[in-house]
Formats: structure tokens, C-alpha cells, sequence
């Protein structure tokens, strides 16, 4: 074997291609998404935020408002603790928006329920899922990333989702037979 070979070292190949994509369909202003070399930077252009409730709208409204409208308010934390929070929190901030929004899906898929089982069938699986949350919700918290007032917030929301989805599992399995 010959030891006098000199190697060349391994030199990643690099791209300077620049392509765009703009779709078909949606917005035709080129938003979307564009190809920088090997990958995707996204441009996001969002539309205006709904209103959220306000104290005294959730203090009369129902399961399925209060709901939706906390599955907003972890939409935008989500959109926070990922892109604009000092210190980017991707897997904690993934399963609270999971199971957040999740309590809104289920209490919607409830009002069509086939049978008064399939409704408590749904009704339980949210109040599983609202737990869920105020877990990752404490957990965000007492690792600093938000602060008291969101978390006050947010866990006063949750707290009363949770009392009602109570009420409606405890009524229903009365209704149902099953306690």
C-alpha cells in the first residue's frame, strides 16, 4: 500500500438556486412558500385574528363556544412558544396544542353524535384531553415558558371547560345508566 497518498477532504456540495413556488390556487400575491437552496423558508402571510371572548361572553356561554374559543387561545400560544417567544419551545408546545385543541374537535363531533353513548363517548374523551392540557399548561409554566398572567389566563379558561365537560359526563352517565 502506498501511505504518500494525500486525501482531499470531503467539501459539501452547495447550491445557489433559487426557485419559487407559487400555488395554483390560494393566494396568487406569492405568498406561500419559497425554495432557498436545499431548504423550504416559508412566508406566512395570516389573515386577521377572530375576536376573542371576552369575561362576561364566557360567563354565559356554552361548552361549544367556550371550547372553540380556547382552542384559539392555544392556536395563538402555540404560534408564540414557536416563532415568537425568546426561547423556542417546539416539543412541550406541540402536545399542548394537540390536546388543546383537541377539547374544541370532540365537543364539536359531540353534537352530532348518534347515540346518547357516542355523546358521552365524545364528552369523556374531551374532559381526558382538557386534563391533558392543564397538564402541559403547568408544565409550561413552572419551566418559565409563560408567564403568570398567561398562565393565569389560560388555566381560569380551562378550569371552567373542565367544570362544565364534568357536569355534562356526570348528567349523561345518570342519563345513560352507567353510575
Amino acid at each position: 500500500m502506498d501511505n504518500n497518498k494525500t486525501y482531499k477532504p470531503y467539501k459539501k456540495k452547495t447550491t445557489t438556486a433559487k426557485a419559487e413556488y407559487k400555488p395554483k390556487r390560494g393566494n396568487t400575491d406569492g405568498s406561500g412558500f419559497t425554495v432557498q437552496g436545499e431548504g423550504l423558508k416559508y412566508k406566512t402571510k395570516r389573515g386577521p385574528l377572530s375576536k376573542l371572548m371576552s369575561e362576561d361572553e364566557k360567563a354565559t356561554a356554552g361548552i361549544h363556544e367556550l371550547s372553540y374559543d380556547f382552542a384559539c387561545r392555544i392556536t395563538r400560544l402555540y404560534q408564540y412558544l414557536t416563532e415568537d417567544a425568546e426561547y423556542k419551545e417546539f416539543v412541550q408546545s406541540k402536545q399542548i396544542y394537540r390536546s388543546g385543541t383537541s377539547v374544541g374537535a370532540n365537543v364539536r363531533e359531540s353534537k352530532h353524535a348518534q347515540s346518547e353513548a357516542d355523546f358521552l363517548s365524545k364528552m369523556s374523551i374531551a374532559y381526558k384531553e382538557a386534563d391533558e392540557t392543564d397538564f402541559w399548561l403547568n408544565l409550561l409554566h413552572d419551566n418559565g415558558y409563560i408567564n403568570e398572567t398567561q398562565f393565569a389566563s389560560l388555566s381560569n379558561d380551562l378550569t371552567r371547560i373542565l367544570k362544565l365537560l364534568t357536569s355534562i359526563v356526570k348528567t349523561m352517565r345518570q342519563k345513560v345508566g352507567k353510575e
